[in-house]
């Protein structure tokens, strides 16, 4: 089975927060930036089918999110699908920015990057409550996990 923990790109949170904004101001606009998160969202690695149940489930998504952590030498991975395409990218996403990272930084990487590179705008109403339910749950698993 192949891991289906994403490892991250670039060496800090903060790195992969520059690094997908520089990403997104390529595109001129929102319909080529959606393209561009929904193809990370292809890029995800396989989420064992056996995760995607209630389980794992992340309330207060309108789409079917599902995501798992694993601490692994005083960091935590995250894995995560979703069934809808931009939303596994916004998955991809926000896996990017925080898996692979210690429950410190994760904690004190504050998910306002996500209105800070125009993604909460361009979103609907839905879909940014989404994206903040998956961020929460992100930084609950920390919370848990650095006071474990």
């Amino acid at each position: 089975m192949t891991d289906p923990f994403v490892h991250p790109e670039e060496p800090t949170a903060a790195a992969a927060i520059a690094a997908i904004g520089d990403d997104l101001s390529l595109f001129d606009d929102w319909m080529e930036r959606y393209e561009f998160i929904i193809g990370m969202g292809r890029k995800l690695p396989p989420f064992p089918d056996d995760w995607a149940n209630d389980a794992h489930r992340v309330p207060g998504c309108q789409s079917r999110v599902w995501m798992e952590a694993v601490p692994r030498d005083g960091k935590l991975y995250f894995a995560g699908q979703s069934d809808a395409a931009i939303v596994s990218g916004l998955v991809a996403l926000l896996l990017r920015v925080y898996s692979g990272r210690s429950p410190d930084e994760i904690l004190a990487t504050d998910p306002v990057f996500l209105k800070d590179l125009g993604l909460l705008e361009a979103l609907s109403t839905n879909r940014g409550n989404g994206i903040a339910a998956m961020a929460r749950k992100v930084r609950d698993v920390a919370t848990l996990q650095r006071a474990g």
